[in-house]
């Protein structure tokens, strides 16, 4: 059985300033992001495009400034609708509260996909493109959030078995071995769904099917990392013994085969 180590959230004090870990790992998202984006730049369709239509390093800022306002936004609202929808409807100046904590992925990802679509209308380009572009750059910044939950000692796992080698206590959670979920997802939605997301859109694909396999993929591997993480205690387990993170996958990998199904058979553009 192995202890959490208890990090030190804060990573570096210099005088009053508080450099967090967690803050750290944010920014290693935006950079792995921007060099991931950079990267996709040399990619089919997008390296092919040009004329007002071509693809700059410009765009890859302009998405991650977008796309952060995205998540930020889209996350406090999704935490507020998804997960306290009656205490926000009783208390709604606390909505603002952002530093008590509370943030959504679902909400996040479509805050983010708002954002898509306003820099797709912007730049004149369609939108399923724009999200083409994206999904592969996605998952090292969620296996970063992952890896900054666990140096918090947050959002931990379920209890498991004594027997299990890398059970491990956490503080604030009892004296019972759980399992080390963040890493869990820091696995199967970072790295894996990376590595499977990148090679697949290294290929020309019809346009919104490398989106569509995002959706998939996070939603499969968010729902099977759901069964050994400790459900939000306000909710416990819904309906079927599944909880509120399985049931908001469910939608995404539906829509992502759909999506898929779709793309493929719409008749394929030049330059998609």
């Amino acid at each position: 059985m192995l202890i959490h180590p208890e990090i030190n959230p804060v990573a570096l004090q210099l005088g009053p300033l508080a450099v967090h870990w967690y803050g750290l790992t944010y920014l290693a998202a935006f950079g792995l992001f921007v060099w991931l984006g950079r990267l996709r730049l040399q990619h089919a369709p997008f390296v092919s495009i040009t004329g007002p239509q071509a693809w700059k390093k410009q765009d890859v800022e302009d998405i991650l400034f977008l796309g952060v306002m995205g998540v930020v936004l889209g996350g406090r609202l999704g935490y507020c609708l998804f997960y306290k929808p009656l205490y926000y409807a009783a208390h709604p100046l606390e909505i603002f509260a952002v530093w008590q904590g509370g943030m959504s992925f679902h909400g996040g990802m479509l805050g983010v996909i708002v954002a898509m679509l306003w820099f797709a209308h912007s730049r004149g380009r369609h939108w399923l493109q724009v999200a083409d572009f994206v999904a592969p750059c996605v998952p090292t910044g969620l296996a970063a959030g992952r890896l900054g939950n666990f140096i918090n000692g947050e959002l931990w796992g379920r209890v498991a078995s004594p027997d299990l080698p890398w059970g491990m206590v956490f503080r604030g959670a009892g004296d019972l071995p759980r399992h080390p979920s963040q890493v869990y997802q820091f696995l199967l939605e970072g790295l894996l769904l990376f590595v499977l997301l990148w090679f697949y859109a290294r290929k020309a694909r019809a346009r919104g099917q490398v989106a569509a396999m995002f959706l998939l993929g996070y939603g499969l591997f968010r729902f099977i990392a759901e069964f050994f993480r400790e459900p939000d205690a306000h909710l416990g387990l819904l309906s079927l013994g599944m909880s509120m993170g399985q049931w908001l996958c469910l939608p995404m990998m539906v829509g992502g085969l759909g999506l898929w199904w779709w793309a493929g058979a719409q008749p394929q553009e030049s330059g998609k």
